[in-house]
């Protein structure tokens, strides 16, 4: 009886490790996943505000360029300013001079007519160059208050230019930051449209305030004839373009500019044959998209063709993406 019960309690150890087992490695599973759902969710935060950073970083950019622009009115109405205060410097140093050659005639008149009291028997020709010493000075005085009134009038006109300019400045920069304004919500909404028609591409980006189509998307090796393919997708940008430029207020002078870029590889002799060299081939591809484009029924006179061959890289690596990244066509909707 002894050994029965000794064997008995040997084998039922084992059914309880095996229970603390299992729920120790439920355990284990449970952490598992909350840690695999956090860090799911972290990485989507992180991937929305990397996108809100960069379209702050592209809105920021274009306003700098943006007030470029404002400074470079207001330098010029300064530069008005300094040529109208030139003038008048001018107009003082008149009046000192003459007013330094009236102090003149008075001491010489002073002088005379001290000599007259000293002498009081005067010839003739004596009264007669003290009677031209008056007209003289007569003259000098008229002269003086002709300068006065010149230099009151020209006070008064820099004094109503100031104003004006001040106004003007004003205005200019009202207008430019309404400009500002309207120009970035159109390039939002045809960003936002060329988004939505486009789809989740990675060889189509958004590079700050630019489009960037890889030149694969749209050509064949050293060619600049559109594909097949590229066409399809420049139909989905000519369509949004034209959705919104009916949106746009007549009073901003905008454009799309169509930017081609080669990469740094020299080109092959077959490819020599056809284009001098990137630079041709990028002008040549820029125009390709414009043409198309305005066959599309983009107004032409919106549309401007740019070729940068090889000297506006994205990423400076030779390995194949690397390249194919830096061929491409961008587009950037923007002022003439």
């Amino acid at each position: 009886m002894a050994r029965r019960r000794s064997s008995s309690q040997e084998a039922n150890i084992w059914p309880g490790f095996v229970d603390g087992l299992s729920t120790l490695l439920l355990v284990v599973m449970f952490v598992l996943s909350i840690f695999v759902v956090a860090q799911f969710y972290l990485g989507e935060q992180i991937t929305q505000k990397d996108s809100q950073l960069a379209a702050l970083t592209a809105r920021l950019d274009n306003l700098a360029e943006q007030l470029g622009l404002a400074q470079a009115e207001r330098d010029r109405l300064q530069a008005r300013v300094l040529n109208l205060q030139n003038t008048i410097s001018a107009k003082d140093e008149q009046l000192a001079a003459l007013t330094t050659e009236l102090q003149a005639a008075g001491d010489a008149i002073a002088a005379g007519t001290e000599d007259l009291e000293a002498e009081r028997a005067l010839t003739e020709e004596q009264r007669s160059e003290i009677a031209t010493l008056n007209a003289q000075l007569s003259a000098l005085r008229q002269q003086l208050a002709s300068l006065q009134e010149a230099l009151e009038a020209a006070e008064a006109k820099d004094a109503e230019q100031q104003a004006q300019i001040e106004n003007l400045s004003a205005r200019v920069n009202s207008a430019l930051t309404r400009k500002i304004e309207e120009l970035a919500a159109v390039r939002s909404r045809f960003f936002e449209g060329l988004r939505e028609a486009l789809g989740d591409r990675q060889d189509i980006r958004v590079v700050g305030d630019r489009f960037v189509f890889e030149s694969d998307v749209l050509f064949g090796s050293c060619s600049a004839t559109l594909s097949q393919a590229g066409q399809t997708e420049l139909a989905k940008l000519a369509d949004t373009l034209l959705e919104i430029q009916d949106q746009i207020p007549d009073d901003i002078a905008w454009v799309l500019r169509v930017d081609g870029h080669a990469d740094q590889e020299a080109l092959g002799p077959a490819c020599r044959a056809r284009f001098e060299s990137n630079w041709h081939l990028s002008s040549a591809r820029a125009i390709s998209v414009v043409q198309y484009l305005g066959a599309r029924g983009v107004a032409r006179r919106r549309l401007v063709a740019a070729g940068f061959g090889e000297y506006q890289p994205l990423v400076d690596g030779r390995d194949p993406e690397s390249l194919a990244r830096n061929r491409r066509i961008e587009f950037k909707l923007t002022e003439r």
